[in-house]
Formats: structure tokens, sequence, C-alpha cells
């Protein structure tokens, strides 16, 4: 193992929950080297560069820009936002990490709904089909992986537009997910354990961690927590699909974007994400947070526009 290991950190500018702004951070608070790649030059690159990591500009469709970025790095993390390239650019990663071959680990952000798919399941979004096929290529590959699978984050739009957002205007969460539950993980939560296993991976190699909050649910009893936690009453609203699909297009959101969306919202119907595992506490030592601490975290999220 290489003394002082250059760890690279792919989406570092953020996208849902901005995981990869976050491992940055706790990397460099443990005072790792850290290069972060990042899409293009703005103040997100700014404010990285302030962390004193490196940071470098690129696009991993394209293999000369993934082989720039991986050039004199032992440790990565290959982590993409909700895009029709994600497939593309995570075979591109990984032919390129192959070939490089000086990886001690290959840190895969994946999504814990691979975990009940085979090569012939349909009900899933192409998103969620194309982590399963990098997943497949990944343990082909030879590399040292291992596989985060975090469930749906606090921060996903299904909770951002139609519960947090609904809640500061009116106290109802508005989502289509019937009697469904659901155990949400905080996008803290799995930074940190990507952190931890990027930090000392050789006891994580070939680990697939499946990250949830502390307790599943249905929405219902997420209410009366948010109530709870907030002080004052919140109420579920289960929506009416076709209202929920009119709402999600107003939002002007790329199309990949809305069938993925969509198909967590009927598959949370379908009670798909009813799951509670305690893998955030194996990886770092610390439990998930739950529906209170988040709430505590991100107060800004449950005002309402004309609160003083």
């Amino acid at each position: 193992m290489v003394d002082s290991p250059l760890m690279l950190v792919t989406g570092a500018a953020g996208s849902v929950g901005s995981v990869g702004r976050r491992v940055v951070d706790d990397l460099r608070r443990r005072g790792h080297a850290v290069r972060a790649l990042v899409h293009r030059e703005d103040e997100r690159a700014d404010a990285l560069r302030e962390t004193g990591a490196e940071v470098t500009v690129g696009d991993l469709t394209r293999p000369a820009d993934a082989v720039r970025a991986l050039d004199g790095c032992h440790r990565m993390y290959f982590g993409m936002g909700v895009s029709s390239q994600y497939l593309e650019a995570a075979l591109v990663t990984a032919a390129a990490a192959r070939a490089y071959g000086r990886l001690e680990v290959f840190v895969d952000m994946s999504q814990m709904t691979v975990s009940r798919m085979d090569l012939t399941s349909t009900a899933e979004s192409t998103q969620q089909r194309e982590h399963w096929l990098t997943e497949q290529v990944l343990d082909w590959s030879g590399l040292p992986v291992t596989h985060v699978r975090p469930t749906v984050f606090m921060e996903n739009p299904l909770f951002r537009i139609f519960c947090f957002a609904s809640i500061a205007r009116d106290g109802t969460m508005r989502l289509p997910f019937g009697q469904g539950r659901t155990s949400p993980v905080a996008a803290e939560d799995v930074a940190r354990v990507v952190a931890a296993v990027l930090a000392d991976p050789a006891a994580h190699i070939g680990r697939v961690y499946e990250l949830t909050g502390p307790v599943s649910q249905d929405m219902a009893a997420m209410a009366e927590e948010l109530s709870s936690a907030l002080g004052r009453p919140v109420t579920y609203v289960d929506l009416p699909y076709g209202e929920f699909e009119d709402e999600l297009n107003r939002q002007g959101l790329p199309d990949h974007v809305v069938e993925h969306l969509t198909t967590m919202a009927l598959l949370h119907a379908q009670n798909r994400y009813d799951r509670a595992t305690h893998d955030v506490e194996k990886a770092t030592g610390r439990p998930a947070s739950g529906v209170r601490e988040f709430v505590q975290h991100n107060p800004e999220l449950f005002r309402s526009a004309d609160a003083s």
C-alpha cells in the first residue's frame, strides 16, 4: 500500500445530496490527499479547492479524461447523478481503471433496488437497470470493488418536492406511495460510508453495503415522526398517481430523471423499498440518522417562504 495515497472522487460538485462533495470534505478533514473531478469550472469547483483538494475538470464519457483523472491515484470513488449518459461513463471509467491497474479500491455508488433485480427484470427504471449492468461489469473486471447501495435519499426530489416543500406550504406530505413502507437514508450517512472505505479499504474489498435509515415505515408513520420533530401537525395525503405525474412533469426535469422518479414512486407503492439494514453502522461504527436528525440538520427545508 502507498503511504499517502491520492484518492479520486468523481461527481464532486454534487447532485442529489452532494455525496461527492461530502466525501471530499470528510477525507480532507482526515488529512487525505484528494483529487476532485468536476464536470465544469464554477463556484462549486472553487469551494472544493478551498478544502485543499486538487480539482480537475473532465467528462467520464471521454476515455482521455478518465485516464487523466486516474493518473497517480490509488483509490477512487465513482458516483454520478441520474443521467442518460450514466452507463457509458461508468463503463469508460471501469475500463480506464482496469487498464490503469494501480487501484487499491474502486468504490461504486449503486442503489439498493439492484439487489432484487436480474437480467430479465422489467419493472425498474432505465437508471436502475444501468446500475445493475454496471455492477455486473465491475464484478467481472477484476478490480478491487466495493459496492455501496443506498435506498432512496432523504434529499431525493420525491421528498424535497412532494414532502418538505408541501410541509412548509400547508403541513402535508403528498406522494402516491399508498401503504408502502420506506427507510430513506441521509446523504451524509452515505458519504460517511464511502469515506470510511476509501480511508481504510482492506476490510471492505468485495463487500456490498446496503444503506438505509434506521427504520422502515409507511408514510403515515413518517408524517407522525415529522410532526413530532417539527412541533406542528403533518398529514400524509395519498396523492393519485396521475396528479403526482402531472406535478412532476411541471418541474422541468430531464425525461431520463422523470422516468426514474416515476418508477421509484410506483416501486414504493409496490412496497419494494421496505428494507432496513444496519450497514451504515457496520461500515462506520455509527448508526444511520433518522427523520428527526434530518429535520434538526436541515430546518430551512421545512420553513414556509413567508416565515419570518
